[in-house]
């Protein structure tokens, strides 16, 4: 498998595509999944058709198979794909826990090589666990130590950032502009299962905490033929920003959505969101910049 195509790969599985990465990296090198991953795939491939209180339960079941399987590479790829996906909600801390463990003692069984200099995938998403899910973590690996000072390094840079882009009606958003007011950012897209989940509760919030000073700046990479009619059918009134160029998401470090970045009256980062918020999940990330 080139590692243009893993690459491209990879990131369609961060933004949340359906083919796991596994059996795309298998199956690139001429190899199919064992059986025991097939099964294990075959029920990731289906959490998002479940109510969230089953797809709890079957993350948890698959995070454990997945931790009885024999050492491999294809059980890192697993682990990571899993990991991608029990971030999107809120499935209870124990489940988390036990997604993040697997993913931990799978890449220490089975280390992983960089990938076109940069960490591997698998560090990343264990990093992400570790940082802004607060979860427990064991390895101390160079991989694992890499990750985390690049997401060291990418909150720095979002702390500082700034810009200004056109919504779909045209008025001009300045992040600087809005200091006094509580802000949160939020990368989407009108193809994102995850952001498309969670945009209604955003639009409730906005609609409770907009004459408290809470303003939405919801930033897509599409064109405006995309977003406006999507905007327009589901009646979001929070301001809908253009990314066209991907600056803003660059600056940001999105490598995958939804991604959500809260800015306190002073400007400061005060809470972000590595992947998609329930209802309540954003009001605890809103409760700490004062908003309750």
């Amino acid at each position: 498998m080139s590692g243009q195509t893993l690459r491209k790969s990879a990131r369609a599985f961060a933004f949340g595509g359906f083919a796991l990465l596994a059996s795309i990296a298998f199956s690139g090198q001429g190899q199919q999944l064992s059986a025991a991953g097939q099964k294990i795939e075959d029920v990731m491939m289906h959490l998002r058709t479940m109510s969230d209180s089953d797809r709890a339960i079957a993350t948890k079941k698959a995070a454990l198979d997945i931790r009885k399987m024999a050492p491999s590479n294809e059980k890192v790829l697993l682990a990571n794909g899993l990991a991608n996906l029990a971030t999107e909600g809120d499935f209870g801390k124990g489940t988390l826990q036990e997604v993040a463990t697997t993913l931990d003692l799978a890449v220490q069984e089975t280390p992983q090589q960089p990938f076109h200099g940069e960490p591997n995938f698998a560090y990343s998403a264990l990093a992400q666990l570790a940082r802004y899910e607060h979860l427990k973590v064991t390895d101390h690996s160079a991989g694992f130590k890499e990750a985390m000072a690049r997401f060291v390094k990418a909150d720095q840079a979002r702390q500082a950032a700034d810009f200004s882009l056109l919504d779909i009606t045209g008025h001009t958003w300045t992040l600087s502009n809005l200091k006094g007011k509580i802000v949160l950012v939020n990368f989407w897209a009108t193809w994102c299962p995850p952001c498309r989940k969670e945009m209604p509760d955003m639009e409730t919030l906005y609609q409770k905490y907009k004459d408290k000073g809470l303003v939405i700046l919801a930033i897509s990479d599409e064109d405006k033929s995309k977003v406006e009619p999507f905007i327009a059918k589901n009646k979001y009134t929070y301001p809908i920003l253009l990314d066209p160029g991907r600056k803003v998401n660059t600056m940001f470090t999105v490598d995958g959505i939804p991604k959500s970045f809260i800015f306190d009256r002073n400007g400061k980062l005060a809470a972000q969101a590595i992947d998609m918020r329930t209802m309540d999940q954003f009001k605890v990330l809103l409760s700490r910049v004062g908003l309750k």
